[in-house]
This record gives structure tokens, sequence and C-alpha cells, in this order.
């Protein structure tokens, strides 16, 4: 598959993400339900630490994408859900130590919203992803 980023603007890069990427001579496509810090039986962890809750999204959408034999690398779309907005901000450190080394930017849409489908949770992150 062939990745060309698409950047009128570079400000975006700043941030970690590309505007869009034009994606050629892909096989296969995934489409990743929002992940959040649950663990194997869907528990909610971390209800007071909006870091770890990033972190454990991240660990969960990783085994997602190694199932379909896949990784962060092959993510084209994210979209990401928070109930604060400026707190996720404060951590997305976490995302560029993730996808920098890989060298990946994929183009996000953060969105704030009033509360997310498991009480206590703050921040879900869903994927999509080709090779």
């Amino acid at each position: 598959m062939k990745r060309t980023p698409i950047n009128p603007w570079s400000w975006s890069l700043n941030v970690g993400y590309h505007q869009a990427e034009l994606l050629e001579g892909s096989k296969r496509q995934l489409i990743c339900a929002g992940q959040t810090a649950v663990d194997a039986e869907g528990n909610p962890q971390h209800l007071e630490d909006m870091r770890k809750q990033i972190r454990l999204a991240l660990d969960n959408l990783e085994a997602v994408l190694r199932g379909a034999h896949m990784g962060l690398a092959n993510i084209t779309r994210l979209n990401i859900y928070t109930t604060d907005v400026d707190e996720a901000m404060k951590h997305f450190d976490v995302f560029g130590a993730r996808f920098g080394p890989i060298n990946a930017a994929p183009p996000m849409t953060l969105l704030g919203v009033t509360r997310l489908a498991i009480p206590g949770l703050m921040f879900e992150i869903e994927a999509t992803a080709a090779d």
C-alpha cells in the first residue's frame, strides 16, 4: 500500500497528524470499534486517570490490530472521543511516543462528548486500518 500525505497547511503536523492521506494499492481494510480503558473482561480501569486511560485504550487498539496481523503503522484514520478535551490534549505525548517511532501521523478527529458508553471512562479511540 502506498500512502501519500496531503497537507495544504503544516500546522497539523505540529500536533502529530496529516490532514489526509491518499491510499493506493491496499488489499485489506479493518474497521475497529471504539477502544477504551477496559480489561479483558470489559471492566473499566483507571477511572480518575486520563493518561492511564489513553495508554490502555491504545494497548487495546493494538491488540485488535494484532488480531488482524496489523499494527499502528496500518492505521489510516483515528476518531477520538473524550469527556474532557483539555485534559486529553495534555496527554497527547502518549500518541507521539507510539506513532513517532514508526513515523505515522494518520488523519484524526478529536471530539468532546458529554459521556461515553461506560460511566467513568473519559477516552475512546476508534480506528480504520489497511494494508
